[in-house]
């Protein structure tokens, strides 16, 4: 058996001159800020805010409005798939894209949201759904392939693609398809890579649970999902009819669909079911499923997930985590390290082989909003329990050798000093890094890599000290750590890779963050295939790069982006 890799991502109103002028005063301040004219996403994103309107784009649904929206859309995601062309049935792309879409079909639409949302099937679909990452994934281990790779970059959509590969190369090469700017739209894996694209779209939003008794209150929810493309585009690029009814404000006669959150989708990519909005690894009705990691580890695998944001947010708690409630932070967490939990109180999951993350130093209590993890919630860190930390460390017995951010020492350092003991002695690894200030995420690098974020939505920006950068290691170096330990021999493994911070950066409605968070990312996709090009080969691994869901950043003007 062999090893499979997946890597995995509003249109506003009129703005009146008055606001502009009142504005002044702050445009003066901030632009003096990012006066580094090298530095362009940082001065035209310091601009926008000052000023709510940039002329290279706008977050939202109208132009007149920079900041219009700052949640997720029901945009088609692109899929990069490396190690799949000419692979087999259910391993080449084309074994769900284009002629053979679900959404083709009534009966498998039916049969993949369990009703038939409005305007949904079309005889002309070539899109994917996300459900079909998780079918690749299980296909290609099943067809032999021995490493898996998936490598999600949270909420990065075409357009965020777009904004940095201009960033990186200086200029607008491409208005459609793939794309180049970045390596993983540059990488052919020795010729075997594809390009698709999926709907996102969750079974359900408004889903209630009771995350101490573990129940799903009513099942269905109040919005269900769907993809009706009249209104949203038949491809990535393409102009929506309805730019409102990607964000579930419809214009008047159109079908209101959900848009997904991140654990949602990311339970479509590693469990293969639609669920409702909010949960991890629960179908509609709140009982668990099987996710492909806990397949694999069935077979044998070694399996892992990585992040740059904390080790139980939404999308790496997926890789393995059971919870009705993404907000259960420190039951996700013992899922993933095979504690008992809210889910599994008698009989633990196993646990992943490798957990490294952000989180650390982020705490707090049920009185300043940790209410939503239920009666057993435990003071202090919110991700990640003193006591659950003592419990999984080989030095009292546990199972993990573990490398947790220390005042004074490199976050590098301790991480590849703690995989090579893991790799040697053949234990786990568990990596807790982050910065608590800013809810446990790691540094934002930049578009110009400098750690030097621009103010966001609020004016606001973040601002990390020198110990910030130098005791919390970067994805890249992540994801190497988790590869040292997953592949010290000849045994299959399947790793998830998040970069998280294109979400949050998106979010924030931040062009500096976001373009440096998808190359910070790429360079994570980057170890990957330098690892399967020296200890691999494409015939006998799987890396797809994709993203959980999108934004909506437009891109107007793109050549603004480097020239100004």
């Amino acid at each position: 058996m062999k090893h499979l890799v997946l890597v995995t991502a509003v249109f506003c109103c009129a703005h009146p001159a008055s606001r502009a002028e009142e504005n002044t005063q702050a445009v003066g301040a901030v632009v003096a800020a990012a006066s580094d004219v090298t530095d362009l996403p940082r001065r035209l994103q310091s601009e926008a805010i000052a000023q709510d309107r940039a002329e290279f784009g706008y977050w939202g649904t109208d132009p007149a409005k920079y900041t219009g929206w700052k949640s997720h859309s029901n945009r088609l995601i692109p899929v990069y798939a490396f190690g799949t062309k000419n692979a087999g049935d259910g391993v080449d792309l084309n074994s769900y894209f284009g002629p053979s879409s679900v959404y083709r079909s009534e009966a498998k639409v039916q049969a993949l949201y369990g009703y038939v949302p409005e305007k949904t099937v079309n005889p002309d679909a070539v899109w994917m759904d996300q459900t079909n990452v998780a079918d690749l994934q299980r296909a290609a281990a099943a067809a032999g392939k021995k490493y898996v790779f998936l490598v999600v970059f949270d909420g990065m959509d075409w357009q965020t693609t777009r904004a940095a590969a201009v960033w990186n190369q200086k200029k607008v090469t491409y208005t459609e398809g793939r794309g180049t700017g970045t390596h993983f739209q540059e990488y052919d894996a020795n010729g075997t890579t594809q390009f698709g694209f999926f709907v996102t779209s969750a079974h359900n939003e408004g889903t209630d649970v009771d995350v101490n008794t573990q129940t799903v209150k009513n099942p269905g929810g109040t919005i269900r999902g769907g993809y009706d493309a009249s209104c949203a585009g038949t491809a990535p690029w393409a102009t929506p009819g309805d730019p409102g009814y990607l964000i579930a404000k419809p214009a008047d006669g159109n079908p209101k669909h959900d848009y997904t959150d991140s654990s949602s989708s990311a339970t479509s990519m590693t469990a293969g079911i639609k669920t409702f909005n909010g949960s991890v690894n629960v179908d509609s009705n709140g009982t668990p499923v099987s996710t492909v990691a806990h397949d694999l580890q069935r077979q044998g695998w070694r399996v892992g997930a990585v992040s740059s944001v904390p080790i139980s947010h939404a999308t790496p708690a997926a890789a393995y985590a059971h919870n009705v409630s993404r907000d259960d932070y420190q039951d996700l967490t013992r899922d993933m390290l095979g504690l008992p939990s809210i889910q599994h109180p008698q009989t633990p999951l196993p646990g992943l082989d490798v957990v490294i993350g952000g989180g650390y130093g982020n705490n707090g209590d049920a009185k300043r909003g940790n209410a939503s993890q239920g009666d057993n919630f435990v003071e202090g860190n919110i991700y990640l329990t003193d006591e659950d930390l003592k419990t999984v460390s080989i030095a009292n017995g546990g199972k993990y050798v573990t490398a947790v951010r220390t005042a004074g020492r490199k976050g590098t350092q301790i991480l590849d000093e703690a995989a090579a003991a893991a790799a040697k002695d053949n234990h786990r690894l568990l990596g807790f890094f982050g910065n608590g200030q800013y809810n446990g995420h790691l540094p934002f690098a930049t578009a110009d890599r400098r750690y030097d974020p621009a103010p966001g939505l609020g004016g606001k920006s973040e601002t990390y000290s020198a110990a910030d950068l130098e005791e919390n290691p970067t994805l890249a170096e992540m994801t190497t750590a988790a590869i040292t330990v997953l592949g010290r021999d000849k045994k299959p493994f399947w790793l998830m890779v998040e970069s998280g911070d294109v979400d949050w950066a998106n979010h924030d409605d931040n062009i500096d963050n976001s373009i440096g968070a998808v190359n910070t990312g790429d360079d994570a996709v980057k170890v990957i295939t330098d690892w399967v090009e020296s200890h691999s080969n494409w015939d006998e691994s799987l890396l797809i790069v994709t993203a959980d869901h999108g934004h909506m950043l437009n891109l107007v003007k793109p050549e603004l982006l480097i020239s100004k």
